[in-house]
């Protein structure tokens, strides 16, 4: 089974891109952030005219999450408790098979110092609460999405410039090992060693082409899959397009 998380940033702008990497990947699962619409503008007839059902919690010009899937959705959540109204649409989840799939848009953080850090921080923690209160290490789980945070240095393109900048400071950082510590396994690293290998990279300054990127959208896996994981992979093919999303999918293939 091969399953993807791509931070799409639109899915109004990007749908034809997303149409077309669909068709040439063939996923058996897509996770997308950053959709920027309610649910009843997504377009879900698109994905189900190729055979998907399509799970959505969405949020007009900002954040949004969705699950596209060939495999049959079931116990769908969009929030960490079931009856609190969550202001910032950034968490769906569902039954895929055996496995807990769970897609996040973590917060940007914007700066460190500022509000939106501090939420960042503390969104993190409430994640990382909810995976301890609700689920266990020892069942099949995936976390997913885009966690805008790079885990280590090989992860950064210039690690000693971004040290203690949002996407890389230490706070962030150390809240992300908290969400390891728990149970989770970083899917790239179980085939790829080596820095360079990046799945984001700015618009500005030739960012792509010069490789100036950071790897802050992630696939996790409690241990039940790694075994299962016979290949995790970075595909940067669609932000070589016109008007590309910021992102490129990562994905990986299960067993």
């Amino acid at each position: 089974m091969k399953i993807a998380s791509w931070n799409v940033n639109s899915i109004k702008a990007r749908l034809p891109q997303a149409l077309d990497w669909i068709n040439t990947v063939s996923p058996d699962v897509l996770c997308m952030q950053e959709i920027k619409v309610v649910d009843a503008d997504f377009p879900r007839q698109d994905f189900e005219r190729l055979g998907y059902q399509v799970a959505v919690s969405g949020q007009k010009g900002y954040n949004g999450v969705a699950i596209a899937s060939r495999v049959p959705l079931a116990d769908i959540g969009t929030a960490f408790v079931e009856d609190e109204e969550e202001p910032q649409r950034r968490l769906i989840e569902a039954r895929c098979g055996d496995t807990r799939l769970i897609n996040v848009y973590v917060p940007n953080g914007q700066a460190v110092g500022s509000p939106k850090f501090a939420y960042k921080l503390q969104w993190l923690a409430r994640l990382r609460k909810y995976l301890a209160t609700r689920y266990s290490p020892q069942e099949p789980l995936i976390l997913c999405g885009d966690f805008n945070v790079a885990p280590e240095e090989r992860d950064v393109y210039d690690a000693r410039a971004f040290d203690g900048q949002v996407l890389f400071h230490p706070e962030e950082r150390a809240a992300l090992q908290k969400m390891s510590q728990w149970g989770l396994l970083d899917s790239f690293r179980l085939h790829t060693q080596e820095g360079g290998h990046y799945s984001w990279w700015d618009y500005r300054l030739l960012a792509f082409r010069r490789n100036l990127g950071l790897r802050i959208d992630h696939i996790w896996l409690t241990r039940p899959l790694v075994a299962r994981c016979a290949a995790s992979w970075i595909d940067p093919s669609p932000r070589k397009l016109q008007k590309p999303s910021d992102h490129a999918p990562v994905g990986i293939d299960l067993s």
